[in-house]
This record gives structure tokens, sequence and C-alpha cells, in this order.
């Protein structure tokens, strides 16, 4: 057997930011150089950031790519960790051949690079490109057609890229006949409630399928709507997990693994063996096995627990707009406090992602605003310490309904939604005078129904909640409070914001519950819906009554254009309302 230490570096990389995202990776090398390891991975796209979009269709972009990961090499041994194999993800292009119909233009590929010894030793491309949910690849990349397989102290390791480890067949099987002692993947997989049990379970049984070790590592941090919660971890040859990094912290994972010294072999043998449609290219950077040292403690960080993961989620909402705020250069945010659970919630994820320094609510009541609500507003800035200032829109309103010189004064639907975008346009004038980002503070229950009023309370940059279900921002509220009162600090959310009914309080005693079925049950069917793609026979086959089903399809079905035009938000479920749903806005079919 032959010892390696390997080192996951799990680090927030910035679309685009080339420069930056390099010195994430010299840093992380020295760091890993200090801790002993004989070899350091970055995840998936480190060189550019990911997902790189349809910026994988610039030529000026890949040749940016290809020139700082060549960059990188030469800076890596400039500081003297050249010996350090260092694994890295980058947008690369597929020499050979030119265009091929059907693919992107230039032929972009997800790429992986070994520096080693001040050059680009090997690269190789993601074979299995996803095109679900959030991922576009075929439309950004060509697939790669190579299994590199890397040397390193006597063990032979094969890399692999997101996508090639959850799909049978190609890379999974290739490693299997390469007879690699350790299969490392590097990975942008965003966040999903529940997924790290599902990463877990999937590295156990590919490490089982090819008999080799697995290494997982991932990125953390967010990007624009998507968060990426690091879980980076290693399990052995039989499953067993080994160490395993924490959640949505950077992090250096160093691990040791007792593996399988390699066939004695000459340098390229085995070149060109094709296994289930990949060609295995073979590199040796150092034959000898390592000498023998105190081995690392591996740490495994402790999960939550899977029945209780609403802290998990929270903690993905704050890291999303911390990062949103941070990488688009707003110093600070702005949002409307009503008194009601949903922006009290916006608001407490928001001063634990930026400081209540650097968090504004405006209250801004109405001629119908109870003066519980305002209370509550007050009581919610005075526990976080943030500022808080009053703004009244009655005369505002009044302003623009004469301006509009109607024949009789607004009613209805339209002067509840004069009210909303009062607000808005107010919000969005003081975000433009003081260089604010205005927080949406609308739920992702409201975003399907469309219980919300275009340019008005829907305005904002970004909406931290836009993926939680109302039932979830209740269990969020509660889980905060709770997460306060244990740590012996005050609940930062009033209590009656979280037990009053909620109401949009724009016309009197007006109560959500007039419009919109309760929430529990709204949310049950908005999410076998939305999330599932179940049709009305199937939700009626589900034991729905069949009137709610029909009332809560045309709802959503009728709101497409409204969640067209909606701020981007931090996605945490398996199924937003955004890239992982595309529905035509014209559109007559209803069952």
């Amino acid at each position: 057997m032959a010892q390696l230490r390997i080192a996951l570096a799990q680090v927030n990389p910035t679309v685009g930011d080339l420069e930056g995202n390099s010195r994430l990776v010299v840093d992380s090398a020295r760091r890993a150089a200090a801790a002993g390891a004989h070899l350091v991975v970055l995840p998936e796209m480190i060189v550019t950031g990911y997902p790189v979009e349809d910026l994988a269709l610039r030529d000026s972009f890949v040749s940016a790519s290809v020139r700082a990961t060549r960059a990188l090499a030469t800076d890596l041994a400039e500081v003297g960790l050249g010996e350090l194999p260092v694994v890295v993800g980058f947008l690369s292009r597929r020499e050979g051949p030119g265009e091929r119909y059907g693919q992107p233009s230039g032929a972009p590929q997800n790429a992986v690079a070994v520096l080693h010894g001040g050059r680009v030793e090997l690269t190789s491309a993601k074979h299995h490109l996803p095109n679900y949910g959030v991922f576009d690849e075929y439309r950004n990349f060509v697939p790669g057609d190579t299994l590199p397989v890397i040397r390193v102290r006597g063990v032979d390791v094969a890399l692999a890229v997101c996508e090639d480890l959850w799909q049978d067949g190609g890379p999974v099987t290739a490693v299997r006949a390469a007879r690699a002692g350790l299969l490392v993947t590097l990975n942008g997989s965003p966040y999903e409630r529940h997924k790290d049990d599902v990463r877990l379970e999937l590295c156990s049984r590919r490490a089982r399928e090819t008999g080799a070790a697995v290494a997982y590592v991932n990125m953390v941090g967010g990007q624009d709507d998507l968060v990426f919660e690091g879980d980076s971890l290693v399990v052995d040859a039989e499953g067993e997990l080994v160490a395993r990094a924490p959640q949505f912290e950077d992090a250096l994972l160093v691990a040791d693994l007792d593996l399988a010294e390699a066939a004695q072999t000459r340098d390229g043998a085995g070149d060109g063996e094709v296994v289930d449609g990949l060609r295995i290219v073979r590199r040796t950077l150092s034959a000898a096995p390592a000498e023998p040292c105190a081995p690392v403690r591996n740490t495994v960080t402790p999960r939550p627990d899977p029945l209780s993961d609403v802290g998990e989620v929270y903690r993905a909402l704050v890291v999303g707009l911390r990062d949103y705020a941070a990488k688009n250069g707003f110093a600070s945010a702005v949002l409307g406090i009503s008194g009601g659970i949903d922006s009290a919630l916006v608001a407490t994820v928001a001063v634990d992602a930026l400081g209540p320094e650097r968090v504004h609510g405006i209250l801004l009541p109405s001629a119908y605003s109870s003066g519980h609500s305002v209370a509550d507003a007050e009581d919610l800035a005075q526990r976080q310490g943030f500022a808080a200032r009053t703004v009244p829109i009655a005369p505002v309103v009044e302003a623009f309904e004469q301006a509009a010189g109607a024949d009789a004064p607004l009613s209805g639907l339209a002067a509840e939604n004069l009210q909303a975008r009062v607000r808005g346009t107010l919000l969005m004038a003081l975000s433009n005078q003081e260089g604010h980002l205005v927080l949406a503070t609308g739920n992702k229950s409201e975003a399907a129904t469309g219980y919300s009023t275009l340019y008005g309370d829907s305005v904002g940059g970004f909406a931290p909640i836009k993926d939680c279900w109302k039932t979830l921002v209740w269990e969020l509220a509660l889980w905060r409070n709770a997460e306060a009162a244990r740590q012996g600090h005050t609940p930062p959310i009033p209590e009656n914001s979280i037990t009053k009914p909620p109401s949009a309080e724009l016309r009197p005693d007006q109560l959500d519950a007039d419009s919109l079925p309760d929430y529990a049950l709204l949310d049950a069917v908005l999410d076998a819906y939305v999330g599932t793609d179940r049709g009305e026979a199937e939700l009626v086959f589900a034991g729905y009554d069949p009137e709610l089903v029909r009332r809560v399809i045309r709802l959503v079905d009728r709101a497409e254009y409204k969640r067209r035009q909606t701020a981007p938000g931090t996605k945490i479920s398996s199924r937003n309302l955004s890239r992982d749903r595309r529905l035509p806005i014209t559109n007559r079919w209803t069952v």
C-alpha cells in the first residue's frame, strides 16, 4: 500500500475574475504544501468561476482562460510549488477538427488541467454534459473523450468532472478498467435541500463500483441565484466516509489515504486504450511511493439532523445574499419593513449576511396599516440594531390619484396596486440616491400564484426568499429565533410578526386568506404542481379538492408574465421558478 495525502480546496470564486480566482489557487496550494499534501485539487471551472453560461461562447474569454491556466502553472513554480501537482478546472477548447453541426461555435470545453513542474502537464474535458434543471451545458460546451490518469507518489489517480460522477457509464466504467486507486472529481454542484445525503450515497456507490477511493471537491459561495455549499468529502474504496469538510465555508480538507500501489509500467503505457468511448491517457508525475510519515487526523465535520435541516437552508440564504451583494459591488441593502413575517425574515437574513450597519429598513405605512404592524416593524429594527425610518405613503398615493385625473377615486385592485407601486417607487428612488441594493421580500407561494403587484412589492435587485414557500418562511423564522435563544441572544424576529395572520394591508381588514387558500394546503398543491409537474388529474387523484386544484393551476399559469420580470433570488429547492421551470407566457394548455 502507498500513503497519499490529498488536499481538497473548497473555495469561493467569482465568474470572470481570472486574476482573483488564480490567487485562490496559489493560496490553496501554499496551504496544502504546508500541510504536507502530495496532491491538491480545486473545484470545477475554478479559473473562470462557474457557471459561465454564454461567456463560454466568447472566443476572447476562452483564450483568456487558457492563458490564465498556463500562467498559473508558471506562478506556482515561481513561488516554489512546482513539484506539488495542482488540479484545477478551467474553460478550454477542443483541439482538432473544426465546427460540428449542432455544437457550440468555437468548441468550448469544461476542462480539467494538471499543473506540475511549471507547466500544464495534462488536460481533459468533462464527458457527460448536464442539460436539466439549472444546467444548459449542451448549449455551452462540447464533450471530452478522454479519461486522464496521473501517477502521484506511486498511486494512479483518475480525474473526472462533476456530472461524470453522476451518470452511469463513461468515466465511471473507464476508471475501473484503468485500475485507478483514487478517483478525484472536481465539482460545481449547487445547493439543494437534502442534496448532501444524496452526494455521500453517490460517492460511496461509485467507490464500490470502481474499486477506488473517491475524493469529491465542491466550491462554496453564491453566484447569481445559485449557492454552492462545499461539502467536500472523501470515501475509501469500500464507500466508507473518511473525511468531510464543513458546509458554506471556505476550507482545505486534508486527508491521508492508504491506497494500492500502481503496477510498475513505463510512462505512457496504456495510452490509447478505449473504454466505453473514452481513451485513457496516463502521465507519471512521481513514480515512487511517499516516504512513510505520521498520518494526519482525518476530519469528518458533523452534519445537522437531516430531519431538521431548516438551519441549513437559512445558511444558504445568508451566503446567497452576502455574495450577491459583495460580488456585484453593493455595500448596503434597503427593504420595506411592514411588520409582517416576510419582510422580517428578509431583514434578518440581510443583517446576518451584511451586518446591521449596512441594512436600512423603510416603514411605508398607508392609510390601512395597523398600529401593531408599525410597532412590530419598529421592534424588528430595534432588536437587530439596523437603521429604520418612516415614510408615510398616503400623501403620495393621494397625489398620484389626483394626477391620474380619473372621474372617480381609484378603488378595488387599482387602489391596492397603486399603494404597492408607490412603495416600490420610493424604495427604488432611495436605492438610486444612496446606492443600496433593494431587497424584494416576496416568497415562493406569492410568486407562484401571482399574489404580488408588478412594479410594486415585487420590485428589487435581489429576492432572498424567492424560493421559499410561505410555510418554510415561518419555519425559518422560528428556527432563527430558537437559535438566538440557544445562544443566549435576543430573538431577532418579534413574536407577533410570526403568529399574526398574514395581510398585505391594502384595504380595511384585509387578510391573505381572503384571496388564497390556507398556506399549508396551498403550498402542498403548489409543490406538487410546480415541483413535480403533476397535472390536474394527478392532483385530484392524490386527494386534493378538484375546485381547489383548478383554482391553483389557474393562478400559477396566469402569473408567468410576472415571474419573468422579478429579481433573482437564492435557489434552495430542487425546482425553483426561474431556471428550473421555463414555460411560455402565452399558453392555452391548462391541464
